[in-house]
């Protein structure tokens, strides 16, 4: 906290300035209409009398924006108010918004330039960085033939343009609630299968799960109707003969999936998802500011950039909800973090049970410490929205989303969402990856960069060393993202990481 204080016979000691951020400063003794104050550098002449204890203006604050003392916002302007003017009731309202400082801030000090990558332009408009055909399972009774289906393919040599067959199995899909816990599913494989890096898709069940295919095929898949296949297992005669029927569907499918070609694509097409596992205390100060530098150029660039984990937010929401362009957008992150309050009492859970051996064993003691570090991910950019788990991001701009700390449940709702790149984070060295979506790692610390060669793409340890800024790391992370967009593989990607799981709430019937 900054303090400057003055005296009413000195005019540079009449009024205590807080904090630098404050456009407000309060007056230490009376002061009288034509009095001559200095504070902050500059001088300012008193309007109308202020009274010992009261606020005035150092700087105009116009109708609607906020009054700043402490560096927080404690109300609204409901007139201009012009510096020398006492600021008081008469002129600072208070919004009842149950969250406090919910406003948009000024955007970040970033150059606008107009980048691109090499990308497939789907029919809906959204741009893919892969073209897949994806094999999702409806219910964990088709888990098996999915992965068989798959399996097929490894050996077959594909067009340059066609990344592969991919499979989704899962152990969800039936023995659960017919009502919010199935239609969490349905939301997260609409999202698998109709999302840019995915050309075509079959879905597989078993033919009498809880989850039925009948729920993705049909009038409402529109466009996709060649390019979405729905089988059974029970009605294709068994495994195999599921299987053989899946291979002779892909074929036709690769030919139309081969058709789509890499074209140049403004980056505002990006939408990037932001994770982290592993974290340490260097995640931080290093990897996770520099991330939220590259996520501010994405921004700037017209892109979704998308923050994650809602476990790790807690403790830190106050960050976020001060960037929030809306009260209602305000609201939505808070009514989303109560949720989860709720959701954790039922199991008699905690938020701080979040921290992992290997969090504390990085330097990281409590939810609060690895929150505050988490959020800087999402960069200095205006909240424009928050999503529900899965939910479609169909807006440009930095948003949230309900999702778990749990990494593989996490990055299975970014996915849903629409997110064609995802950027992760790692201190301690996660090794996860996405059946569909290149996911970039970025380590916080050196040791684990050189330690863990063939999962880390990026060091952002050289920050804590000296040896690089977490501007210019940003910048890079940037960089390679658009690369990666463009097709450059990740390393996850080389290792063939598919790691898949989905967000069960339910019960087990």
């Amino acid at each position: 906290m900054l303090v400057e204080i003055q005296t009413a016979s000195d005019p540079s000691r009449a009024v205590i300035l807080l904090h630098a951020s404050d456009n407000v400063a309060i007056a230490r003794v009376p002061l009288l209409a034509g009095q001559r104050v200095e504070i902050g550098g500059q001088s300012v002449t008193v309007v109308n009398p202020v009274p010992a204890g009261h606020k005035l203006a150092i700087q105009p604050i116009a109708t609607g924006a906020p009054g700043i003392r402490y560096g927080e916002v404690i109300g609204f302007a409901t007139e201009a108010i012009a510096p020398g003017e006492h600021v008081h009731t008469h002129n600072l309202g208070f919004s009842d918004l149950d969250l406090p400082a919910a406003y948009a801030p000024q955007p970040p000090a970033i150059t606008r330039t107009t980048e691109s990558f090499l990308g497939y332009r789907r029919t809906d408009g959204r741009v893919g960085t892969r073209n897949y055909i994806a094999v999702v399972a409806a219910s964990n009774c088709a888990a098996h033939a999915v992965t068989l289906i798959e399996d097929a393919f490894k050996t077959v040599t594909m067009p340059s343009n066609v990344d592969g067959v991919v499979s989704f199995p899962h152990g969800d899909g039936c023995g659960q609630s017919s009502g919010a816990d199935t239609r969490l599913l349905q939301r997260t494989l609409e999202g698998v299968l109709d999302h840019p890096n995915v050309a075509a898709a079959l879905v597989i069940g078993l033919g009498c799960e809880v989850n039925q295919i009948d729920h993705y095929l049909g009038e409402a898949n529109g466009q996709r109707a060649r390019s979405l296949i729905g089988l059974t297992v029970q009605e294709s005669g068994g495994t195999r003969a599921v299987v053989t029927q899946a291979q002779q569907e892909i074929r036709r499918l690769i030919e139309e999936t081969a058709a789509a070609h890499r074209t140049e694509s403004p980056a505002s097409a990006i939408t990037l998802g932001l994770n982290c596992g592993g974290s340490d205390s260097f995640s931080g100060i290093t990897a996770n500011p520099a991330l939220g530098f590259c996520s501010d150029l994405l921004v700037a660039q017209g892109a979704a950039v998308v923050l994650a984990e809602t476990t790790e937010i807690f403790g830190a929401e106050h960050l976020l909800l001060r960037r929030a362009r809306t009260p209602e957008i305000g609201r939505k992150l808070l009514a989303i973090i109560d949720g989860y309050k709720r959701y954790l009492n039922q199991f008699g859970g905690s938020f701080n049970e979040n921290p992992s051996p290997g969090n504390k064993a990085g330097g990281l003691t409590n939810i609060l410490e690895k929150s505050l570090g988490a959020v800087a991910k999402g960069g200095t950019s205006t909240l424009e929205e928050v999503y529900e788990y899965a939910g479609r991001i169909d807006k440009p701009g930095f948003a949230f989303m309900n999702t778990p700390g749990y990494d593989p449940v996490s990055l299975a709702g970014l996915a849903a969402g629409g997110a064609n790149l995802i950027a992760f984070t790692t201190g301690r060295g996660s090794a996860i990856g996405f059946p569909t979506i290149p996911v970039l790692k970025i380590a916080s610390n050196s040791t684990t960069f050189r330690r863990m060669p063939d999962n880390m793409d990026i060091d952002a340890g050289r920050i804590a060393e000296g040896a690089a800024t977490i501007e210019s790391v940003g910048r890079e992370i940037f960089a390679a993202l658009l690369r990666v967009a463009s097709g450059e593989r990740t390393k996850a990607e080389q290792q063939g990481h598919h790691e898949f799981v989905p967000w069960r709430i339910g019960p087990v019937l």
